[in-house]
């Protein structure tokens, strides 16, 4: 807090522009940390949450239910591959990857195979900041006050591509080479692998190929290895299609999303599991059942909101800011302080060149910050790494001048 600089006061905000107290705008680069889809302020989900809010505010979810929670269950698993369609409300994506986590180790505890208490990871990854989502996350500067509190997740290295990657075939097959040998270390131990698909978020926009995905699946499958995805940041159009586990054609026994769910109004997580684990729960005893609940699960405001972010998704206005996307990536393949350039779907990233380590704390990251900022864009570079993610709202002109101030700064550096 003592090296914190001064926050900046937001007044207000309208489809991908920030107001703040001062007069100033800022064009929101970053979808405010990838939570508003759709764009700030959105009237169409106002007026759900103000209408539900009229209606009925908040009911404990034990032993009670109400339409909007009904209703947005129903168009989450009309939405998802068709294995996946048991929903578990919550707050956030940490609580999601949670829930997730206690339903993959009771599972086998429900199904007789108490040993399989191990789990596995992806290098880099990052799922939340609660004990749980830490422990399946990299090992870091964030998680080291709390090493002894978290437990042990075997990592499987994570193929990271990019535009013009030779070698990413030979990194894929070592990083399968890799599971394939933990797997066969510890057979009939490991309960789940929980993995950001595509996109490593927090772990500096880090992408991989939908066939590692593919590769990693059948690894699994065939070792009876739960799959979970961690789809609060790829989830709702991110990657170019509506879920990542549809880019890849994959089927997750258990998925976790948040951020965009509300569009970016209100805190709500799911978890949506298959039949197969759901039915390790269906049961008359007692001790089967998973007992894990919140104040707000399920939150009518939260769930009204959720169902008009889902109606504004049918428009796939997704899919337009993907070409401009596409656009904008062959201008950064011309710049020379910039390298490992990668996109997937709505999301842009880019390494600019530094002397020394790269990486989370590198000082060129708070530096292109603060110089963003004076020209009027929000963009939080994850060190030396720069992401361009805006909400979908943002129109052609607006996505060029962010680039346009990129280049601009990279020649002032």
């Amino acid at each position: 807090m003592k090296a914190a600089v001064p926050t900046l006061n937001v007044r207000s905000g309208s489809g991908a522009v920030l107001e703040l107290q001062d007069g100033r705008r800022l064009l929101d680069c970053i979808s405010s940390w990838w939570v508003t889809l759709h764009g700030h302020a959105q009237p169409e989900i106002a007026a759900a949450i103000a209408a539900q809010a009229q209606q009925l505010e908040q009911v404990l979810a034990a032993g009670f239910t109400h339409r909007p929670a009904e209703e947005l269950a129903r168009r989450l698993v009309d939405s998802l591959p068709a294995p996946l369609q048991w929903v578990f409300y919550s707050d956030d994506g940490s609580t999601a990857v949670e829930v997730a986590l206690k339903l993959a180790y009771q599972f086998w505890q429900n199904t007789g195979e108490p040993d399989r208490r191990r789990f596995l990871r992806l290098e880099g990854a990052y799922h939340g900041d609660t004990l749980g989502a830490m422990s399946l996350g990299e090992r870091s500067l964030f998680t080291a006050p709390f090493v002894d509190l978290l437990f042990p997740a075997e990592a499987v290295p994570f193929p990271a591509t990019w535009e013009g990657d030779d070698d990413v075939e030979a990194k894929e097959a070592q990083a399968l080479a890799h599971l394939q040998g933990l797997l066969a270390e510890h057979p009939g131990e490991y309960a789940a692998m929980v993995l950001e698909p595509l996109v490593q978020g927090a772990g500096g926009m880090r992408m991989c190929r939908p066939q590692f995905l593919v590769a990693l699946q059948a690894l699994l499958r065939e070792h009876d290895v739960l799959m979970i995805y961690d789809e609060v940041l790829t989830g709702f159009g991110r990657t170019g299609e509506l879920f990542a586990c549809q880019k890849t054609a994959t089927q997750p026994d258990i998925i976790c999303l948040a951020k965009g769910l509300t569009g970016g109004f209100l805190p709500l997580a799911a978890t949506v599991c298959n039949g197969r684990v759901f039915d390790a729960f269906y049961h008359d005893d007692p001790s089967k059942a998973f007992y894990h609940g919140h104040s707000y699960t399920a939150n009518p405001l939260g769930c009204a909101a959720a169902l008009a972010s889902l109606d504004l998704l049918v428009a796939e206005k997704y899919r337009s800011l993907t070409d401009w996307q596409r656009e904008q990536v062959t201008r950064l393949n011309q710049h020379e302080r910039l390298c490992r350039v990668r996109r997937c779907g709505t999301i842009v990233a880019v390494d600019v060149l530094v002397d020394g380590d790269e990486g989370y704390l590198h000082q060129v990251g708070s530096l292109l910050r603060e110089r963003f900022l004076a020209r009027g864009f929000l963009l939080r570079p994850l060190g030396n790494t720069v992401y361009i993610l805006p909400p979908y709202c943002i129109d052609r002109t607006q996505l060029s001048s962010i680039y346009d101030v990129l280049f601009e700064l990279l020649d002032e550096l």
